[in-house]
């Protein structure tokens, strides 16, 4: 596949499901002049349900952008990103597209709880309903009993597990996760991907985790590479006329 000219996008979940996400031939850049960056080149790709992907490629080839722009956090410089199975116009919202993200993403002054529990009230979940829904989520990661703590109390990896908590506790359709085991031991990543698979498959929900393991992305049957800001898949995935 041509890196700026892809022939092929990648295709999940066969022809006649509705896609969750498609984009089409899009761009990402940053800065002008000299000092443009491309993180995303002319990428086209469609996300069916129940996708199971691991996105790889080296650092700084625009896996963290693309999984940005998927969640609707970013907007393409050129192109289109739309979400038609998931019934939203744009953007982030908790019960339709989850992301655990690679950098800090807990909210200091908020204990473990509460963080899992923010975006369930913040799309009007009762708060009993969401304190049960945080206290699961946090049991199946194996961090029940940091409810209380705060995130300046917690290991790099303890947060991470959070992270995944809060964003499994929302029962999204679209789980987005990068990097969740960067800072993790290979117990506590796998235990990590194991949650994610089976809250995926519970919930029936698309899941598509940027990494660097092998090992990690290994354990999902379809891979796409990225390198240089361009797209292409490599295991497991149907391919589709560039049109």
């Amino acid at each position: 596949m041509n890196a700026s000219r892809p022939s092929h996008a990648p295709v999940l979940g066969g022809r006649a499901d509705p896609a969750l996400i498609r984009a089409d031939r899009v761009n990402r850049t940053y800065g002008a002049g000299t000092a443009t960056t491309v993180a995303v080149r002319d990428v086209t790709f469609v996300v069916a349900p129940r996708a199971r992907i691991a996105l790889t490629g080296p650092s700084g080839s625009g896996k963290s952008t693309l999984l940005h722009l998927m969640a609707g956090l970013d907007s393409p410089t050129s192109g289109s990103v739309t979400w038609p199975g998931l019934d939203v116009g744009y953007g982030l919202e908790p019960a339709r597209i989850g992301m655990v993200f690679q950098g800090p993403s807990l909210l200091p002054a908020l204990d473990v709880t509460e963080n899992v529990c923010l975006p369930l009230l913040f799309a009007d979940c009762t708060e009993s309903d969401a304190a049960v829904r945080a206290a699961d989520a946090l049991a199946r990661l194996g961090i029940g009993d940091l409810a209380r703590a705060l995130p300046d109390e917690l290991s790099g990896g303890q947060a991470q597990r959070v992270a995944v908590a809060r964003v499994l506790a929302a029962a999204p359709r679209l789980i987005l996760a990068d990097e969740p085991t960067g800072q993790l031991d290979h117990r506590a990543a796998a235990l990590v991907i194991d949650v994610l698979l089976q809250a995926a498959d519970d919930l029936g929900a698309a899941l598509i985790v940027s990494t660097h393991d092998p090992a990690v992305a290994g354990r999902l049957p379809t891979e796409w590479a990225m390198r240089d800001g361009g797209l292409r898949s490599t295991r497991g995935a149907d391919h589709e006329e560039h049109r």
